[in-house]
């Protein structure tokens, strides 16, 4: 499948070329074909098209899509008008129309946006019309060469090859390059909806994403108990104005790495700036004080390295148990928030557990 996916990758972003080649190697083998059915002019005429083609392919390497995009029509509409003309109807060369339509719509709509896609329309009614007045006018019409079976068998074969090679290339491109075009959208609908309940910095959740976690608990009367410590960093806006904001962040994703590790099982939530909420599931307030207390040594003790400088910072928290009374995800972290409050006006680097106001 790897190289399946590499050879339509290929196929994808050089299709142009890929085209133009196919195109200019059909000519070659015309070219063979009416140098043994003896026809000088339609030889010297495919020469012409392989000028073309080979023209056409410096012309798409330098990024010029809409000339080769209208050379290609041209070319292949006056070859067909010409060579029906001359070897006839039976020859089936006229079947090359049809070979690009599935290259007018498909390129068109990379070319053309908005109303000038009508444009797209037009030329396949122009391609049309050419079928009919091909069709209709050469029908009883002595050809001008006269060849042998064999040669319109050949010829037949080839236009016959040229039209279900376009249409099953291009049908194939376009259903493979759709189905990446879905993936894409469904890795950025997944990378939207993680980035809507995610902060950018740290990962930790956001309010979006955390505070669906927390109603459940407190409508679930079978849930156990459960805890909330709101955090924040002490004199956070020092670090910055000292360090400069890089390694605020730095010191934010340092804080965030001691408590993933030291609070697992717990969701964590950057709430907003330097605050940070933690909620603890199936955890009284007396194991989650001995827990917080780990953790707020541990992040007094343990610096964040910037740049080989060591940057000790603290944190102040106050947590809050579940109770009745809280009807509310907010009702509970307000009440943390308010401890962590107190916390910062009476000393901060502490747990606050309970009101002492």
């Amino acid at each position: 499948m790897k190289t399946l996916d590499k050879v339509m990758h290929f196929l994808i972003h050089n299709g142009i070329m890929v085209t133009i080649g196919v195109m200019c190697l059909v000519h070659v083998m015309l070219l063979v074909i009416f140098s043994v059915a003896g026809s000088d002019f339609l030889v010297k005429f495919n020469i012409l098209s392989v000028i073309v083609y080979i023209l056409c392919m410096l012309l798409g390497k330098y990024g010029h899509l809409l000339t080769v995009y209208i050379s290609i029509i041209v070319e292949v509409t006056v070859y067909t008008v010409i060579s029906t003309y001359c070897v006839g109807l039976r020859c089936g060369t006229y079947c090359l129309l049809f070979s690009i339509v599935p290259i007018i719509i498909y390129f068109g709509t990379f070319l053309f946006k908005g109303l000038k896609r009508w444009i797209i329309i037009l030329l396949l009614a122009i391609n049309f019309a050419t079928f009919v007045i091909l069709y209709v006018g050469f029908v009883n019409v002595t050809p001008y060469y006269s060849v042998d079976p064999s040669i319109q068998l050949s010829l037949v074969i080839l236009s016959a090859f040229s039209m279900i090679f376009a249409t099953i290339f291009y049908n194939a491109i376009y259903i493979y390059s759709s189905e990446l075009d879905v993936k894409d959208l469904e890795l950025r609908n997944k990378k939207l909806s993680a980035d809507a309940k995610e902060d950018v910095l740290t990962t930790l959740l956001n309010r979006r994403g955390f505070l669906p976690l927390v109603e459940p608990l407190m409508k679930n009367n079978k849930a156990g108990k459960f805890c909330v410590a709101f955090c924040d960093i002490d004199d956070f806006k020092k670090v910055n104005d000292s360090y400069g904001h890089d390694a605020g962040d730095e010191v934010l994703r340092h804080i965030t790495k001691l408590m993933r590790k030291e609070m697992q099982g717990c969701d964590i939530c950057r709430w907003g700036g330097e605050e940070i909420v933690i909620l603890m599931k199936d955890c009284n307030i007396e194991s989650a004080k001995e827990r917080l207390e780990t953790l707020r040594k541990n992040i007094e003790s343990i610096p964040t390295v910037f740049y080989n400088k060591q940057i000790f910072v603290t944190i102040t928290i106050g947590l809050e148990e579940n109770m009745k009374t809280y009807k509310a995800p907010e009702d509970i972290i307000k009440a943390a928030d308010e401890r962590m409050y107190y916390g910062k006006q009476h000393g901060k680097n502490v747990l606050i557990f309970e009101d002492l106001s």
